[in-house]
């Protein structure tokens, strides 16, 4: 039986529906110009691109011999030379750093404040697991979801990034279960299911855009647990 579950940040629980215009919105302050819908598909395009390129097996800022905010500058940089354009100043790396940990710059998915407060009265215990940097615990609290979570482990924290296991298995230590009583939900195939299973998870692939995943949002979570659908076959309840 299922007693826990962990989540997906990004593209799961919160989205950054500005993200595009925020980008064109600070970077046209400091010289470089960049339409909002192009700015939007850049950022996932560098996004992938530097994702590939990380190893899972090291967190991909504190990696950076600058930390964080280094990495988050060489991100911009390759940003505009997708561009074609010299770099702007360290103050707008240093702004969007800012910007994007405001919870003005993110929203949560319409159906995520009831589904948790239905499998917290469940009795499930609840955790993140996000490949994601320092600031994601302060951005949860000001988004008032840190109360529905037991555990928040992030890469930076873990010092490894999914799909590599350990830091699910970080995850399922804190929430003091053992990891087959644990279900992860995540976005990403490789990172979030094909993670989860080799730590010995279950999981459910979480597919917004085309639906062509285990589930098209959040909603029917409770039902499907209630249901007792994860005994099905492991790494799926449908």
């Amino acid at each position: 039986m299922i007693q826990a579950l962990t989540f997906d940040v990004t593209g799961t629980l919160i989205h950054s529906p500005r993200l595009g215009s925020l980008y064109s919105e600070v970077l046209g302050r400091h010289g470089v110009r960049v339409d909002p819908q192009k700015a939007g598909r850049l950022v996932r395009e560098v996004w992938q691109e530097m994702a590939c390129r990380a190893d899972p097996g090291r967190d991909r800022f504190t990696a950076h011999p600058e930390g964080p905010r280094g990495w988050w500058r060489r991100f911009l940089e390759r940003f505009c030379e997708h561009l074609e354009v010299p770099p702007p100043s360290p103050f707008a790396a240093a702004e969007l750093y800012h910007r994007f940990a405001s919870p003005e710059a993110w929203e949560v998915y319409p159906e995520v404040p009831r589904v948790l407060a239905d499998l917290r009265e469940a009795g499930l215990r609840m955790g993140v697991v996000s490949n994601w940097d320092p600031r994601l615990p302060g951005l949860l609290e000001r988004l008032g979801l840190t109360p529905c979570f037991d555990a928040v482990v992030t890469s930076s924290a873990a010092g490894v990034e999914k799909p590599d296991r350990r830091i699910f298995l970080q995850a399922v230590a804190r929430l003091r279960v053992s990891p087959g009583a644990v279900l992860h939900v995540g976005d990403s195939r490789l990172e979030d299911v094909e993670g989860a299973l080799g730590a010995g998870l279950r999981a459910l692939h979480l597919d917004r855009q085309r639906g062509a995943g285990d589930l098209r949002d959040l909603s029917r979570l409770p039902t499907l647990l209630a249901a007792g659908r994860p005994k099905a076959r492991p790494g799926s309840l449908c």
